[in-house]
């Protein structure tokens, strides 16, 4: 569906999600004239609060949230006098009425959900049963979809039961990244890089999403979940669609989401047998910040714990574009230093004619780094300057496109703006669909089993630094290391 929706209703209003991204977003939206002018924004959560008490809030969390340069009191109060705001405890029937009421259902509907997963079968039928599932309206959900593959299943089909396909808008926030999206531009829009995009001229490539963070009050959550479920998962698993994808007929939402399927199924999965020498987890022990002293895993969550708070493990896409091209991914806390990033290392030369003078070439990488700075290096073999008598002097030279730079004009968006303008305007590109989301949970489930049943438990790493030894050690068998 492609209408616009004339009223969008975010559930869990006064949560940590909205506070942080939604409402900042909605107001960059606002401030850039975007947000459609008959669009109302409506808040529901579990607490007792006026409209105006809503506003307050909602005005105290852009003035946390947003650039001081960017944020402006009067266009703050003309975007919160857009919102208005019924108390609803989701987990009861009491309330959805008056909502149903308040809102203009034949207009276009979109519903933001960002309550607990174990919520949404209730939200949902209450919703049906109010009329709020209609076809007039559409649903974003939240990540975490499920913790395994059945689970994910009893989900999307309590979902599917009120809502089709074509309606339903699985949201993974990266992929409201503009260097994210730019990995499609990148491959699609230059024929300098698609022609050699393949197992033909690519060595290998490396996915890494480095944290500096602990737990952060997330130990009831993560010690479930873990480094697979919570990161590897989603955000890893969709950017390994993006740069592995091959190309789709055109920028069409079903187009371009079948492809990224066709990737995340010819991902080999890991069996036991394979598994020692292809997923490396740890989990972070004591260790030093920047001068500050951090508490081990166990200690932060009061007890001993196989969970993993690091994985890295090598991918392999069996298909003819990426026939023996090993993906490299890795995800850990408590590491060095905050970065997400994609390496794309080409080979080498097939023959070079610097040998006789001791020049020796090495591979073109391509560094797609997508937080905290948003930027595109390349790395290129020139000549160094001088006369060279005694031979030809080499050395590795990068090429930066900094977004920041390149598109000084442009303000630097938060990932959330694109990703609910897309829910209002219904254009479902940047979201999941459901055969993405069993598919990533297929290969991650897989993969736990098989480690578990080699018997493998997590190495303890020390906090601040890149990792267990044996993630290196692996890259080193292989010839090769991690970009830290």
């Amino acid at each position: 569906m492609s209408e616009k929706a004339s009223t969008l209703l975010l559930f869990g209003a006064t949560g940590d999600l909205s506070r942080r991204m939604l409402l900042p977003s909605l107001y960059g939206l606002y401030a850039d004239k975007l947000l459609p002018e008959d669009v109302s924004i409506i808040g529901t959560a579990r607490s007792e609060l006026s409209d105006e008490e809503f506003r307050e809030t909602a005005i105290e969390a852009l003035r946390a949230r947003l650039p001081a340069d960017f944020y402006n009191e009067i266009t703050a109060r003309k975007f919160a006098a857009r919102l208005s705001y019924l108390p609803v405890d989701a987990t009861t029937p009491e309330g959805y009425d008056e909502l149903a009421a308040k809102i203009h259902i034949d207009k276009g509907v979109a519903i933001f959900l960002s309550t607990a997963p174990s919520l949404f079968t209730t939200v949902i039928e209450n919703l049906e049963r109010v009329g709020l599932a209609g076809p007039s309206v559409r649903l974003a959900l939240e990540k975490p979809i499920g913790t395994d593959l059945p689970s994910s299943q009893k989900i999307n089909d309590a979902v599917a039961a009120a809502f089709p396909e074509e309606r339903i808008f699985r949201l993974d926030h990266y992929l409201g990244k503009e260097t994210v999206q730019n990995v499609l531009a990148l491959r699609f829009a230059n024929s300098l890089l698609e022609p050699v995009w393949n197992a033909g001229h690519i060595d290998h490539v490396q996915i890494s999403v480095a944290e500096e963070v602990g737990l952060e009050g997330r130990a009831g959550y993560y010690d479930d979940a873990g480094a697979s479920r919570d990161m590897l998962q989603n955000h890893m698993l969709q950017l390994l669609a993006l740069v592995a994808m091959e190309p789709p007929a055109d920028y069409d939402p079903e187009a371009v989401r079948a492809e990224k399927v066709k990737v995340l199924k010819a991902l080999r999965p890991i069996l036991p047998a394979d598994a020692p020498d292809n997923v490396i987890l740890g989990q972070y022990g004591e260790g030093e910040m920047k001068g500050e002293a951090m508490r081990a895993y166990a200690d932060e969550l009061g007890e001993k714990s196989d969970t993993e708070t690091f994985i890295a493990l090598r991918a392999h896409v069996d298909n003819w574009r990426w026939s023996g091209v090993p993906f490299y991914l890795r995800h850990g806390k408590r590491l060095a230093t905050r970065k997400t990033e994609i390496l794309i290392q080409f080979k080498c030369v097939p023959h070079s004619i610097f040998s006789n003078v001791n020049a020796v070439p090495q591979p073109n990488e391509l560094i797609i780094s997508i937080q905290p700075t948003e930027n595109i290096r390349l790395k290129l073999m020139t000549k160094t300057p001088g006369l060279d008598r005694g031979g030809m002097g080499l050395r590795e030279v990068p090429l930066d496109v900094t977004l920041d730079g390149a598109f000084s004009d442009y303000r630097r968006r938060i990932a959330y703006e694109r990703l609910l303008l897309d829910l209002i305007e219904g254009d479902p590109t940047l979201f999941v669909r459901r055969d993405e989301i069993e598919a990533q949970w297929t290969y991650i489930d897989r993969l736990r089993a098989s480690w578990m049943e080699a018997g493998m438990t997590p190495e303890i790493y020390e906090a601040g630094g890149w990792g267990p030894k044996s993630s290196a050690e692996r890259m080193k068998k292989d010839g090769r290391q991690w970009n830290d």
